[in-house]
């Protein structure tokens, strides 16, 4: 299994966690580890996410960058690694 590290800036809804956790879940990609703050002006967040997939985390990053409230998603190239379950 191939985990990637993604760094996804949304603007600040009460619902914007759940619709990416869905995607998450929904494209067969697993949470490892996840951290989430808002940003000065309280009008945004930024979400540092860890997933585990053997799929193609472009897959995942282009259907993130889909929902209305998502700013923009990175992947981070240098932390994706293969991991065994």
């Amino acid at each position: 299994m191939n985990q990637h590290q993604l760094s996804i800036e949304a603007r600040f809804r009460p619902e914007i966690l759940e619709r990416i956790l869905r995607i998450v879940r929904h494209r067969g990609f697993q949470v490892c580890a996840m951290n989430m703050a808002t940003v000065a002006n309280a009008e945004n967040v930024n979400i540092e996410m860890t997933v585990a997939s053997q799929r193609s985390v472009d897959l995942l990053s282009s259907q993130l960058s889909k929902l209305m409230d998502v700013a923009c998603v990175q992947i981070q190239q240098h932390a994706t690694q293969q991991i065994r379950a």
